[in-house]
C-alpha cells in the first residue's frame, strides 16, 4: 500500500518531533471522524450530536496515534490508517461516556467539559455509546479501510477481544467489584490491563494488521502496545493522586476516595513511577526491530510516563 495524506514518512525519519506528529494525526483524525459521523435530518440527530459532542474536539488521540505510527511502519495509506484511528477512537468515547455515567464513576466533567449524560442526558448518553461502538465495527469492515478482507476481519476481531469481556468490559467489572476491597499487586496489573491496556495493545497491534506485516514484527508492536498501556495506567494514576482538575481536565483524587486500589496506593509514590519508568523502557526496547524508523514510537513511551494531562 502506498504512503496517503501528507509528507510524513513515518517512523520517526527526523522531519517531525513526536508533539508535531501527534498534532497531525489528531487532526487527521478527527477529519476522518467528522466525515464518518455525519448529522442526517430527522429526530435521530440528537442521538448524532451526542455521539459527535463525545468524539469530536478533544483527547489527545494517542490511541489513534499508535495505529496511524504503527501503520506507517509499513508506508500503509494514511487514509486507511485514520479511518482504524477514528474506529478506534470511536469505542474509546464510548468507554467514556459509559464510564461517566452516574451508574458508573459518576463523573461530571470530561476534557474539561461537561460529560455526555451532562450535556445531554442519561438515556441519550447511554445510546450514544451504543452507536459509536457499533459504528465503529461498521467502519472496520468497510472496503475504504482496507482492500484485503482477511485484515478487515481481523481489525474487527482484534477490536471486539479489546472492548469486550475479555477486555475493557471485563476490566471494567473488575474495577466495579474492587471498590472497597483490598487488592493484591497482581490482581490490580490484571484489572488495569483488560480496563485499559487492551485497547492500547490493540491500536499499536492495528498498524501491523493493516501492514499485514510479518508475525514477529506484529508481536514487537503487541508487545510495546502491552507495556505502553501498562505504563499509561499507572502514570494515569499519579496523575489522579497528585494532578488538578484543571490540568487533568476531570475531577482527581478519586481513586483514594472510593478506596479503589492501585498501584501508587500499594506501591507509593516513586515506586510507582518508577515502574512506569521500567515498562516505557521495556516497551521501547520492543522496537529495536524497527531502527530510527519506530523513534517517534519510542519518545511517545517517554511522554506517556512524563505527562501532566
Amino acid at each position: 500500500m502506498a504512503s496517503g495524506l501528507g509528507t510524513h514518512t513515518g517512523g520517526g525519519t527526523g522531519k517531525e518531533t513526536l508533539p508535531e506528529a501527534m498534532r497531525r494525526a489528531a487532526h487527521d483524525v478527527e477529519t476522518a471522524l467528522d466525515d464518518l459521523l455525519p448529522v442526517p435530518d430527522g429526530g435521530e440527530a440528537r442521538l448524532y450530536e451526542a455521539m459527535r459532542y463525545a468524539t469530536l474536539g478533544g483527547g489527545k488521540r494517542l490511541r489513534a496515534f499508535l495505529a496511524m505510527e504503527g501503520a506507517s511502519l509499513f508506508k500503509v495509506d494514511r487514509r486507511c490508517a485514520a479511518r482504524v484511528g477514528a474506529a478506534i477512537e470511536m469505542v474509546h468515547a464510548y468507554s467514556l461516556v459509559h464510564d461517566d455515567l452516574p451508574a458508573m464513576d459518576d463523573d461530571d466533567l470530561r476534557r474539561g467539559k461537561p460529560s455526555t449524560h451532562k450535556a445531554f442526558d442519561e438515556a441519550t448518553a447511554i445510546l450514544a455509546g451504543d452507536a459509536l461502538q457499533t459504528r465503529a465495527f461498521e467502519v472496520l469492515a468497510q472496503d475504504d479501510t482496507h482492500s484485503n478482507p482477511d485484515a478487515r476481519c481481523d481489525l474487527v476481531v482484534g477490536l471486539a477481544h479489546a472492548a469486550g469481556a475479555a477486555g475493557m468490559c471485563g476490566g471494567q467489572m473488575l474495577d466495579i467489584q474492587a471498590e472497597g476491597r483490598s487488592l493484591t499487586g497482581e490482581e490490580i496489573i490484571r484489572l488495569q490491563a483488560l480496563k485499559t491496556g487492551r485497547l492500547i495493545q490493540f491500536s499499536a497491534e492495528a498498524g501491523a494488521i493493516l501492514g499485514r506485516a510479518p508475525p514477529l514484527q506484529r508481536h514487537m508492536l503487541v508487545a510495546y502496545g502491552r507495556d505502553l498501556g501498562a505504563a499509561f495506567q499507572i502514570a494515569d494514576d499519579l496523575l489522579d493522586a497528585e494532578g488538578s482538575a484543571e490540568e487533568v481536565g476531570k475531577a482527581t483524587g478519586k481513586d483514594a476516595a472510593a478506596g479503589k486500589a492501585t498501584l501508587v496506593s500499594i506501591l507509593g509514590l516513586e515506586r510507582a513511577r518508577a515502574q512506569a519508568r521500567m515498562l516505557a523502557a521495556q516497551a521501547a526496547g520492543h522496537l529495536d526491530s524497527f531502527g530510527e524508523r519506530a523513534d517517534l514510537l519510542r519518545d511517545l513511551a517517554a511522554y506517556v510516563v512524563a505527562r501532566r494531562t
